[in-house]
């Protein structure tokens, strides 16, 4: 009689391999984001100054 196969061990590798991968995928995108030059992260938190146009302006 052949054997029977476990499909609770097979998902249980499955579900164990998904997770490492999904824990690497965010180690890598942690390392990228820690990466970046300070350069540029502070040209984002300044805000560029336009001229002020309210809305009665053409009135």
């Amino acid at each position: 009689m052949a054997k029977k196969p476990n499909y609770s061990y097979e998902k249980r590798q499955k579900e164990l391999a998904k997770a490492k991968k999904k824990a690497e995928k965010l180690r890598q995108k942690q390392e990228r984001k820690d990466s970046r030059p300070d350069d540029d992260s502070s040209t984002q938190d300044e805000p560029e100054t336009a001229p002020a146009i309210s809305p009665d302006a053409d009135a």
